[in-house]
């Protein structure tokens, strides 16, 4: 799914991968077929509408700024409650959970999100992880913007299994060393205080919407 000022890599990084499975066909879906600027102006332009998108076996959000305003947009929350009981598999990747989130549709799961906004996923009655992927049934979520490549190589295993998924990983060279310091867990607290200070007005603005969101799914769920 698209949407204006998503975070391109959240969505880009899982398509990648999922280009590379065989047999698959990749939608790019939202409310019009006008291109959809990301967070950082990259134009990206839909496939499909909300009202033609097609039978679906995955559908996947991505997150970035724009999330917020999805979380009180009653057309976007109507067209994920109305295609996820049709797909195999639900997912998201970075703050996409919480759009999957204000839609009900992980209630009483375990799921992740960017590490700035997990605890967030707690209002809407889901069970955050800090984990790079989370599998609950068929809901697959990943973390932050980067994780988009682990996320998808996930799903690639779950559905062509992981031989095939690891001839992806090679197309891609995806063989990160390590490199510690891109989560609070390994972060140099000289670099994640700053960052954090830096966010904090953005995540106040992000867990308004959510509370918001959490208190109008509690009233549609009763």
């Amino acid at each position: 799914m698209l949407f204006p000022r998503l975070t391109q890599l959240d969505l880009t990084a899982p398509l990648e991968v999922f280009g590379r499975m065989a047999g698959v066909e990749i939608s790019l879906i939202w409310k019009t077929l006008d291109p959809v600027a990301s967070d950082r102006g990259l134009r990206l332009l839909p496939t499909h509408t909300f009202e033609a998108a097609p039978a679906l076996d995955l559908i996947c959000v991505p997150g970035g700024p724009g999330q917020i305003d999805l979380m009180d947009d009653a057309e976007t929350l109507a067209f994920l409650r109305a295609m996820a009981p049709k797909c195999r598999w639900v997912t998201s990747v970075c703050t996409g959970s919480l759009v999957l989130a204000a839609a009900g549709l992980l209630t009483g799961y375990r799921a992740t999100s960017h590490w700035s906004s997990i605890d967030q996923l707690a209002l809407f009655g889901a069970t955050p992880v800090s984990e790079r992927v989370v599998r609950d049934r068929n809901r697959i979520t990943g973390a932050g913007v980067t994780s988009g490549i682990d996320f998808g190589l996930a799903v690639a295993a779950e559905v062509l299994g992981a031989e095939a998924a690891s001839r992806i990983r090679l197309q891609i060279e995806y063989d990160p060393p390590a490199l510690p310091g891109g989560s609070p867990a390994t972060a140099d607290p000289a670099v994640l205080t700053p960052v954090q200070q830096a966010m904090a007005g953005f995540i106040a603005k992000r867990r308004a919407a959510s509370e918001a969101a959490a208190r109008r799914l509690h009233a549609h769920q009763t």
